[in-house]
């Protein structure tokens, strides 16, 4: 699964959110800047679910290939010398 979920080239856009106030508060007494924490937040958030949602979808390809590796081993077993 690619890193990048998103383009990152494509235009900002102006949004407001609700913030509560003393977040808000601390996060600017660090210096922290939201609008790139958001979006970096948002990124994991969104690879996470992606992921979720793909393993969801190939379940049962993913099972079945189990399976049969703990039944049968894999082709590289007769190569390991350890």
């Amino acid at each position: 699964m690619p890193s990048t979920v998103y383009d990152p080239t494509a235009l900002k856009k102006s949004t407001n959110l609700s913030i509560n106030s003393d977040l808000l508060r601390q996060a600017k007494e660090l210096n922290i800047n939201l609008s790139q924490t958001l979006e970096a937040r948002l990124a994991d958030l969104l690879r996470e679910e992606k992921c979720r949602k793909w393993q969801e979808e190939n379940r049962e390809a993913i099972d079945d290939y189990n399976r049969r590796v703990e039944a049968e081993g894999t082709f590289s077993d007769v190569l390991r010398h350890f």
